[in-house]
């Protein structure tokens, strides 16, 4: 699968994975303080933005895209960095590919299974897709009654828009996404561990990465530290771009003695 992708700066290469219901558009505040670094890749990964949809929606398939993509841009090694479930493609990635990743970060996700806390969105997104929607105000008003969150309804509008006939739909393929929902919520598949330098990155009053999953990150992330950052969520990168991208920024540019 030939991934839409965006590439910026020059240097070492890094590739930069959204979450769910995203598209590379999310992370830009990202690769604008890294692509005075290095050569930023920003990809929408299968499913999302303006990359090809499938039925098949799995950790180890989106892994194998990012492969594929790399191979196709003649990309050897990366840093590679992703949010939420972006950030699961990134440590399957590592942990598949160790050989072609060079430094690994993972914003405010961790290598366990979650429960189901999408519901209510999916109810949101299914009303919208099954009306016949005049423009995103008259969406967001259909997400109101699930969605009382503003910033989490104008997230998801940006995947909102129209088609070759005029009519707006999702970008993303809801279908899918909600289908295989299980498979997004699943742990990463791991036959052993990676010892790539890690640095996960926690929002300080998210619950997606709890002191009860430090052994099984350790245990499959063996180099691994973390970071902190105060007065975030779990959209961690929006909420506090200047200390996330300081973050990350420095630990890529790091000696690996330093690490």
């Amino acid at each position: 699968m030939r991934l839409n992708y965006k590439q910026t700066g020059q240097g070492t290469p890094v590739i930069l994975i959204h979450g769910l219901f995203g598209s590379l558009e999310n992370l830009n505040v990202i690769a604008n303080a890294l692509s005075d670094h290095f050569l930023v890749t920003n990809i929408d990964l299968r499913n999302h933005g303006r990359s090809p949809h499938s039925t098949t929606m799995d950790y180890a398939s989106m892994a194998q895209d990012v492969i594929d993509l790399m191979d196709s841009l003649s990309i050897e090694r990366a840093h590679i960095v992703g949010h939420s479930m972006g950030g699961k493609v990134a440590m399957q990635l590592a942990l598949s590919f160790e050989n072609r990743v060079d430094r690994l970060v993972v914003l405010d996700i961790a290598p366990v299974t979650y429960k189901p806390r999408h519901t209510r969105i999916f109810n949101a997104l299914n009303n919208v897709d099954s009306q016949s929607i005049t423009d995103r105000k008259h969406a967001d008003s259909l997400m109101q009654g699930d969605i009382d969150e503003a910033g989490v309804r104008q997230f998801l509008l940006k995947s909102l828009a129209k088609n070759e006939h005029g009519d707006f739909q999702w970008r993303f393929n809801l279908a899918t996404l909600h289908d295989k929902y299980e498979n997004i919520l699943a742990d990463i598949k791991a036959n052993d561990s990676c010892l790539c330098d890690t640095l996960f990155i926690k929002g300080h009053e998210s619950d997606y990465i709890l002191p009860a999953y430090r052994d099984i990150i350790m245990s499959r992330f063996v180099n691994a530290k973390a970071k902190i950052i105060h007065g975030a969520g779990h959209w961690l990168h929006a909420q506090k771009p200047q200390a996330v991208n300081r973050s990350i920024l420095d630990f890529l540019l790091a000696n690996k003695a330093e690490i």
